[in-house]
């Protein structure tokens, strides 16, 4: 018997190298540009329901990238019997299944980019802190463009494969499930706006006149650092940008530190909480800087083009009392900062603690104040609760819509939000407005989601009353802070909270084409 062990032990460990050197790609030879097939982690799930989806389960339920239990190092043995398995090159998203990537978890990214501004170039490099929750013998991230000069897993040389935007690392050795690990990728390069899948412009790193802006929803992150770009995998970011003087850096979190050298500055900014790939943004300008506490002397940081910093620090103003308003309305502000970026950019977007705004949004006479309320309510709703699913974009739109209303009954009371629900229902009815919760794929940004989405909550409070309406909307963004929620967990709060089955309610505004009446109210 003790023969045979040997026998069959040294036939298994034949076994496992020739399974290891398969998967080893020659790294001289640069015009092999197959990837490692691997099988995405979800099913593909059908879009074109318009019944509340039954697989549309809790994101707590769905959610494939949080680490096991710690365990103890595999046996010689048990590394003989487990050999790692590619990680998938997609979450398996129901609109965009090759967003994001398998069989690990991002933990902290730190990317190190020196910028030539004029030239609009890059040398970068990205070091990820990431957990397997998987055995892996390869793993993808989403990556476009750039040259890559080395590939590190905890600082040995590792072999790569790029094809169309995924980037294939095959580390040294396989590695374990819950092992935590550090990729490292130096690259260099032009940085090119993503032709993005959800509409139809471009989006991610862009350079204009007078500098660069990052605006990523949904899939522009891979254009100027390699990540795991899906909402499910959040992660904490270290951000440190070298950039010519005079120009400004303006990014997520707190300014930990400033750098001055002798013809160039670099600006470290750290976010401590975890983050969407989508919602990262570097913005570099010749800004005017202003400040200011906020409530519970949260820091306020704006930065804005020196010739509209007059109009935009009065179109800006009342950004502290719509925060006092909305942490009493939805709970405490969840980030550690708070401020706007204006660059040259045709829309609004909610970049964590540094919301992204266009020239268009200055005026001198508040006119886009809506905006501004909409932008930071995607604080609570996108940014620290945020999608399982892209389908569900009218979790986050529906609600910062709702909170454009919020803030217009605030300052200007009940009737003024009955008239601008009253000609917004008259538009939608009229039109035909498309439900919201299962929007086109390659429009998922249209106007249903956004207004229809908020005529949805206002259906709701006209349903389940005031009192049980405003508690839904505090009880929501703090059971999922700082995670990924669906539909189905925003439902499931509802009627937990309200006591009352709101399936109809949800089935007929969200997924019926008809647009139903609104509840008669009190």
């Amino acid at each position: 018997m003790r023969k045979f062990a040997v026998l069959i032990l040294l036939a298994l460990l034949v076994m496992a190298c020739n399974l290891t050197q398969a998967v080893q790609p020659n790294r001289n030879d640069a015009s092999n540009t197959q990837v490692v097939q691997s099988s995405s982690v979800l099913e593909q799930e059908q879009v074109e329901s318009t019944q509340i989806d039954p697989t549309d389960t809790p994101a707590s339920q769905s959610t494939t990238l949080t680490p096991p239990a710690a365990e103890s190092s595999p046996t010689p043995t048990q590394e003989l019997m487990q050999v790692g398995q590619p990680g998938s090159d997609g979450l398996g998203d129901p609109y965009y299944p090759q967003l994001g990537n398998g069989g690990y978890d991002a933990l902290h990214y730190t990317i190190d980019l020196v910028v030539d501004v004029e030239s609009n170039t890059i040398t970068g490099t990205a070091t990820i802190s990431i957990q397997a929750v998987q055995n892996l013998s390869t793993f993808n991230l989403d990556f476009s463009g750039f040259e890559i000069s080395q590939v590190l897993i905890d600082d040995v040389a590792a072999n790569y494969k790029r094809q169309g935007d995924e980037l294939t690392i095959i580390p040294p050795e396989s590695l374990w499930n819950g092992e935590t690990f550090t990729a490292t990728i130096a690259y260099s390069g032009e940085p090119e706006p993503i032709r993005s899948k959800a509409l139809p412009i471009r989006m991610g790193w862009t350079h204009f006149d007078a500098g660069i802006y990052v605006a990523s929803e949904p899939d522009g992150a891979a254009s100027w650092y390699p990540v795991n770009d899906h909402p499910l995998d959040k992660a904490t970011y270290t951000l440190r940008v070298t950039v010519p003087e005079p120009y400004v850096v303006a990014a997520n979190g707190l300014l930990e530190d400033k750098i001055k050298n002798e013809d160039n500055t670099t600006y470290v900014w750290e976010s401590i909480n975890p983050m969407a790939s989508y919602l990262v943004t570097v913005d570099i300008a010749e800004f005017i800087i202003q400040t200011e506490e906020g409530p519970n002397g949260l820091p306020i940081r704006n930065f804005f083009p020196p010739e509209l910093a007059d109009d935009a620090a009065f179109d800006f103003g009342r950004t502290l009392e719509m925060i006092d308003f909305f942490s009493e309305v939805f709970g405490p502000y969840p980030f550690e900062a708070y401020g706007a970026v204006i660059a040259d950019f045709p829309a609004a977007l909610e970049t964590q603690t540094l919301s992204l705004f266009g020239y268009q949004h200055v005026s001198g006479t508040r006119e886009s104040e809506n905006v501004v309320a909409h932008e930071l309510a995607h604080q609570w709703f996108g940014d620290s609760v945020s999608l399982a699913k892209w389908r569900d974009i009218w979790l986050n739109e529906g609600f910062a819509t709702y909170a454009e209303w919020l803030w217009l009954e605030h300052i200007e009371g009940a009737d003024a939000l009955a008239n601008n629900v009253d000609r917004i229902y008259g538009f939608v009815s009229e039109r035909g407005m498309r439900p919201p919760g299962n929007p086109p794929a390659s429009n998922l940004f249209n106007g249903s989601v956004y207004i229809r989405g908020a005529l949805t909550l206002h259906a709701l409070r006209l349903t389940v009353g005031d009192e049980a309406f405003f508690e839904i909307l505090r009880t929501y963004p703090q059971r999922y802070h700082y995670g990924n929620a669906t539909t189905a967990d925003f439902i499931a709060v509802a009627e937990e909270v309200s006591g009352q089955d709101l399936d109809e309610l949800f089935q007929s505004w969200l997924y019926e084409e008809a647009v139903p009446e609104l509840p008669p109210s009190e």
